[in-house]
């Protein structure tokens, strides 16, 4: 089988409940927190239309998640957003508001990008209710997203949660599939956190091989443009991603280098 294919997702995500482990959204494990579970996340930057595919896979297994949706062009579809949530599955601001500001100094730069926030935020709580946002970890951006936090507070504009600010990382075990492999710590900017656990998983087999093993806390973080059946698509997701990975290996390698 080959993958990042909606087949193998099915498969990966299937033997997980047959061992047990309860699936949430966010916002649910922060209202009602269970002993073995999977926080499934979805980081929608790209092709929306694949992060449909991946709800109605999941909605099929009987399994809720969040998705994430950065408020760019390219992915901002309310219908798609609509339907996702119809599906039952939690909706998320995937923001990148210090991207998209420009000032000439940082605590103007952090104002604007928060200004910024607030409007997007209520862009898309007219299409669904939104609980929880999560940063968009833009590889060459100058800032990290996460910096807006600096300043203001999430929680008084509703946001009752921020995985990379209200999950512990130690006790939970993070997969995140960032440069289209499972071990994408080299090639990631942005998406890694501190944990106490060392798995080296590159491929979806892997993660199902280990599941006798894994821990009974996990976060799941899924790109579902990655995720495709069809051979073109999937096959221009794979060069795509390998010469993002290159160009995002010698960017940290260059930023390590200044320190």
């Amino acid at each position: 089988m080959v993958d990042f294919t909606l087949r193998y997702l099915n498969r990966l995500l299937y033997l997980l409940k047959e061992v047990n482990f309860d699936f949430y959204s966010f916002v649910d494990f922060i209202k009602n927190q269970q002993k073995k579970l999977v926080l499934l996340r979805h980081d929608v930057d790209l092709k929306p239309e694949n992060s449909l595919a991946t709800a109605k896979l999941e909605h099929s297994l009987g399994i809720q998640g969040t998705y994430y949706f950065r408020i760019i062009s390219e992915t901002f579809k309310p219908d798609i957003i609509k339907e996702i949530s119809d599906l039952g599955h939690e909706i998320g601001y995937h923001y990148e508001d210090m991207d998209l500001v420009e000032a000439a100094d940082l605590e103007k730069h952090i104002d604007l990008a928060y200004e910024s926030f607030c409007r997007n935020l209520e862009k898309l709580r007219k299409v669904v209710p939104i609980n929880t946002a999560c940063m968009h970890g833009s590889p060459r951006a100058k800032y990290d997203n996460k910096m807006i936090w600096s300043k203001f507070n999430y929680r008084e504009l509703g946001i009752i949660g921020e995985p990379y600010f209200d999950i512990d990382f130690n006790e939970f075990l993070y997969l995140t599939d960032t440069g289209r492999r499972w071990n994408g710590d080299k090639v990631s900017v942005r998406d890694k956190v501190n944990t106490k656990y060392n798995f080296n998983f590159k491929s979806t087999q892997d993660i199902i091989n280990a599941i006798p093993q894994l821990p009974d806390k996990i976060m799941i973080n899924i790109h579902p443009q990655r995720w495709n059946d069809k051979l073109i698509p999937w096959t221009t997701e794979l060069v795509s991603q390998n010469l993002k990975n290159i160009v995002k290996y010698f960017l940290i390698r260059s930023r390590n280098s200044r320190f």
